[in-house]
Protein backbone atom coordinates (compact mmCIF):
# COMPACT_ATOMS: atom_id res chain seq x y z
CA UNK A 1 0.00 0.00 0.00
CA UNK A 2 1.16 3.44 -1.08
CA UNK A 3 1.53 6.35 1.31
CA UNK A 4 1.86 10.08 1.23
CA UNK A 5 3.75 11.19 3.89
CA UNK A 6 5.17 15.18 2.89
CA UNK A 7 6.60 17.16 0.47
CA UNK A 8 9.62 16.76 -0.02
CA UNK A 9 10.34 20.71 0.61
CA UNK A 10 9.38 19.58 4.43
CA UNK A 11 12.66 17.94 5.04
CA UNK A 12 16.04 19.78 4.26
CA UNK A 13 18.09 18.11 2.11
CA UNK A 14 21.15 16.22 4.07
CA UNK A 15 18.05 15.93 7.02
CA UNK A 16 15.35 13.32 8.82
CA UNK A 17 11.98 13.98 9.72
CA UNK A 18 9.73 11.27 11.89
CA UNK A 19 6.30 10.46 10.38
CA UNK A 20 3.30 8.31 12.16
CA UNK A 21 2.13 5.53 9.14
CA UNK A 22 -0.40 3.62 11.70
CA UNK A 23 1.18 2.86 14.64
CA UNK A 24 4.62 2.98 13.62
CA UNK A 25 7.17 5.66 13.95
CA UNK A 26 9.29 5.90 10.19
CA UNK A 27 12.12 7.99 9.94
CA UNK A 28 12.02 9.94 6.48
CA UNK A 29 15.61 10.90 4.85
CA UNK A 30 15.98 13.29 2.15
CA UNK A 31 20.04 12.99 1.20
CA UNK A 32 22.04 15.96 -0.87
CA UNK A 33 22.10 13.85 -3.94
CA UNK A 34 18.37 13.93 -4.50
CA UNK A 35 17.62 10.65 -2.64
CA UNK A 36 14.85 9.39 -0.08
CA UNK A 37 14.76 7.13 2.20
CA UNK A 38 12.74 5.48 4.92
CA UNK A 39 12.93 2.73 7.47
CA UNK A 40 11.94 2.80 11.17
CA UNK A 41 11.95 5.37 13.39
CA UNK A 42 13.91 4.19 16.53
CA UNK A 43 17.05 2.49 16.74
CA UNK A 44 16.64 -1.32 17.96
CA UNK A 45 19.93 -0.79 19.40
CA UNK A 46 18.72 1.28 22.13
CA UNK A 47 15.74 3.03 20.43
CA UNK A 48 17.45 6.04 19.47
CA UNK A 49 15.38 8.28 17.17
CA UNK A 50 16.60 7.79 14.08
CA UNK A 51 15.31 11.13 11.80
CA UNK A 52 17.71 12.59 14.23
CA UNK A 53 20.80 11.01 13.18
CA UNK A 54 23.45 12.42 10.58
CA UNK A 55 23.22 11.28 7.52
CA UNK A 56 26.30 10.96 4.57
CA UNK A 57 26.17 9.08 1.29
CA UNK A 58 23.79 6.41 1.94
CA UNK A 59 24.66 6.14 5.66
CA UNK A 60 23.12 7.14 8.68
CA UNK A 61 24.73 7.63 12.31
CA UNK A 62 22.10 6.79 15.12
CA UNK A 63 22.01 10.04 17.16
CA UNK A 64 22.50 8.40 20.90
CA UNK A 65 25.25 5.86 20.49
CA UNK A 66 26.64 6.17 17.11
CA UNK A 67 26.31 2.56 15.46
CA UNK A 68 25.86 3.29 11.84
CA UNK A 69 23.34 1.70 9.34
CA UNK A 70 23.08 1.82 5.56
CA UNK A 71 19.87 3.45 4.48
CA UNK A 72 19.09 1.36 1.58
CA UNK A 73 19.76 -1.93 3.05
CA UNK A 74 18.95 -1.08 6.90
CA UNK A 75 22.18 -3.53 7.50
CA UNK A 76 24.45 -2.34 10.18
CA UNK A 77 27.66 -1.34 9.39
CA UNK A 78 29.54 -1.80 12.76
CA UNK A 79 27.02 -4.18 14.86
CA UNK A 80 24.02 -7.30 14.10
CA UNK A 81 21.12 -4.83 14.23
CA UNK A 82 18.86 -4.38 11.02
CA UNK A 83 17.00 -1.49 10.16
CA UNK A 84 13.08 -1.63 8.97
CA UNK A 85 13.68 -0.61 5.94
CA UNK A 86 10.29 0.93 3.41
CA UNK A 87 10.42 1.78 -0.55
CA UNK A 88 10.13 5.43 -1.24
CA UNK A 89 9.86 8.03 -3.78
CA UNK A 90 9.21 11.51 -4.43
CA UNK A 91 6.41 11.64 -7.20
CA UNK A 92 5.89 14.16 -10.04
CA UNK A 93 4.18 16.73 -7.50
CA UNK A 94 7.01 16.47 -4.97
CA UNK A 95 5.27 14.27 -2.13
CA UNK A 96 7.10 11.53 -0.87
CA UNK A 97 5.40 8.36 -1.13
CA UNK A 98 6.13 4.85 1.29
CA UNK A 99 5.40 1.61 0.40
CA UNK A 100 4.19 0.34 3.12
CA UNK A 101 2.70 -3.34 4.17
CA UNK A 102 -0.87 -3.66 3.88
CA UNK A 103 -2.90 -5.04 7.08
Amino acid sequence: MEMTVAHLTAIPEGEGRAFTIGAERVAVFRMRDGKVFAVQGECPHRGGPLADGLTGGSTLVCPLHAWKFDLATGQALNGDCVLRTFDAKVDARGLIVLTVPGE
